[in-house]
């Protein structure tokens, strides 16, 4: 029995083996090459896939990329504007200015764009007049309580300050001081949109008074990083009042550059000739 076994494994491996001539074998060996050659390939890309990135290359893109930030910031900040982005982060813990920053709004009048900050509950903001000179169509953005359309309803170009109008309830605003009353160098906050930023708040300190060519009040002169989108924004002593609103920037001989503000007084002298709000 077992020799019939062995005989028909003898057969089947008979009919296994057929004869190959040059030209068959020849191709079939190319073939096989190209397939140890294919999955040579296939194993080198899969290794390639599994290597790590390595890390040097990571840090030296970071490393560049950093260069490049340090490059361009001169030339759209200068060190002051960057140190006040550094300022407005501390203050904004604070519980106090965080509470004033809610009343502080954006004011956008055609091309302009400029501060205000809302007065009363019902919606009067306070802000430049040369931000919202010769416009029809403002609009103004609160922090938490979003877009207005706004209405201006008095205006008071010699002082440079103007009244807007939105329709809300419950506002949150800032309290006006009695008049601009202050120590030499006393303590300031103010809050304002400066360049491409909203609700960048600051600090510095008030000078004095300083009396301009072109005005016939005194105007209060800040020893602070006030820059361009500031126009309209409170200047608050540290009892939450505001005494002042910022209109401008001026180099002084003595004191260098400064900021500019309007004393709230001016505003309540508009008012009592008649001129409401």
């Amino acid at each position: 029995m077992h020799e019939q076994e062995y005989e028909k494994k003898d057969i089947i491996d008979d009919d296994l083996y057929e004869e190959i001539d040059d030209d068959e074998l020849y191709e079939l060996v190319q073939e096989e090459k190209r397939k140890a050659y294919e999955r040579e390939r296939i194993e080198k890309e899969q290794q390639k896939e599994k290597r790590p990135f390595p890390k040097w290359i990571f840090w030296l893109i970071a490393f560049m990329m950093v260069l490049n930030i340090v490059a361009v910031l001169p030339n759209t900040f200068s060190i002051p504007a960057i140190d006040f982005l550094t300022t407005s982060a501390k203050l904004s813990t604070n519980e106090k200015v965080q509470t004033y920053k809610e009343s502080v709004v954006v004011v956008e009048a055609g091309q302009s764009k400029g501060t205000g900050f809302a007065f009363t509950e019902d919606g009067y903001i306070l802000t430049n007049h040369h931000v919202i000179e010769d416009e029809k169509r403002i609009s103004v953005g609160f922090p938490d309580d979003g877009l207005f359309s706004a209405e201006i309803v008095a205006s008071y170009p010699d002082v440079d300050l103007a009244v807007l109008d939105v329709e809300g309830e419950n506002l949150p605003h800032l309290e006006l001081a009695d008049q601009a009353v202050f120590d030499s160098r006393e303590h300031v906050y103010f809050i304002g949109n400066p360049l491409k930023f909203t609700g960048i708040a600051n600090e510095g300190n008030v000078i004095g008074y300083k009396q301009l060519s072109d005005w016939d009040q005194q105007v209060l002169m800040l020893d602070a990083p006030i820059y361009r989108g500031n126009s309209g924004s409170p200047v608050i002593n540290d009892q939450g009042k505001v005494i002042g609103v910022v209109f401008a920037t001026l180099h002084d001989d003595e004191e260098g550059r400064v900021g500019l503000a309007v004393p709230i007084d001016y505003y309540y002298e508009q008012t009592e000739k008649g001129n409401l709000p």
